[in-house]
């Protein structure tokens, strides 16, 4: 005789079997193009993955310490104040290098025009702060 087929039970999954939200990251594409520009030659995979995990632990050490600046300071948000105090510590601004010249070497006229004041027609200052 013919048995009936009987639906197989598929076991409930568990609260702690969930995946655990992952952090956001920079876009490989992005650290990619970075490290290419400044290399300026071909960088093999294996390079590169060293590469990718170490601009990974530098941007999260970075982030821990604007949050611990504006901490101290008693704020909840990060201000540009805090970037170049970071900045200066790490030695990148000086006094004979400031942040503004940075801007101007590194960054594209797009971004230089959304950090660093400029006097346009009618006697207007972009960005406003």
């Amino acid at each position: 005789p013919l048995q009936l087929l009987q639906p197989k039970r598929v076991p409930k999954r568990l609260a702690t079997s969930q995946k655990k939200p992952r952090e956001p990251q920079v876009p490989r594409s992005l650290i990619k193009e970075i490290f290419r520009h400044f290399a300026k030659m071909p960088v093999t995979r294996d390079a590169f993955q060293i590469v990718e995990k170490c601009s990974e632990r530098y941007f999260k050490q970075l982030s821990n310490d604007l949050e611990a600046y504006s901490h101290h300071a008693g704020r909840k948000t990060v201000e540009a104040a805090d970037l170049e105090v970071l900045m200066r510590r790490q030695g990148l601004v000086t006094d004979k290098m400031p942040l503004r010249v940075l801007i101007e070497r590194y960054l594209p006229l797009e971004y230089r025009r959304l950090l660093i004041p400029v006097a346009v027609s009618g006697n207007k200052v972009l960005p406003c702060k």
